[in-house]
């Protein structure tokens, strides 16, 4: 069975980052989906056990995704998992230049056990981030382009 790793802290999560985990689905067995708590931020729109909830119930019809919270070194967690490799998604040339450094890093950490395999998004979510949600979302802007309707929903929630 091979396994591949998706980290990030998902606050909240995209259309961007689904259409990344779809395209993962189609290559690999199991796609791991660790919830990150960013340490450089201090608070975030949704809690960590909020965020895994959000995505378990997402996908709780698909055997091939298993969501987990993480915290540390990605690369210790896909090796703990023992995952072939990591998985990220790519927008711009910016993404690019900064994944390059990262996954030279990350094999070098896993002693070259585990690889970095970059996914573009679609075009039509080339643009979307967690922060440009955000944005719109409390400026009173229309989201629905951007996430699914249960993230939607739940952002709405927690605005109340």
């Amino acid at each position: 069975m091979t396994k591949v790793l998706y980290a990030g802290s998902f606050d909240p999560m995209t259309n961007g980052h689904m259409n990344i985990i779809e395209q993962a689905c189609d290559l690999f067995d199991e796609v791991i989906i660790a919830v990150m708590q960013n340490a450089s931020k201090k608070t975030g729109l949704f809690t960590l056990e909020e965020r895994i909830e959000m995505i378990r119930e997402l996908y709780q019809n698909n055997p091939h995704i298993q969501v987990i919270s993480g915290n540390g070194a990605t690369v210790d967690i896909a090796l703990l998992y023992e995952c072939k490799a990591m998985i990220r998604g790519l927008r711009s040339l910016s993404d690019y230049d900064y994944e390059v450094q990262l996954q030279q890093v990350n094999k070098e950490l896993s002693h070259h056990q585990v690889n970095t395999i970059c996914f573009f998004a679609d075009k039509e979510y080339q643009f979307v981030s967690s922060s440009v949600v955000k944005e719109l979302f409390y400026l009173n802007k229309d989201i629905s382009n951007y996430v699914d309707p249960i993230i939607q929903e739940k952002m709405l929630t927690k605005k109340r």
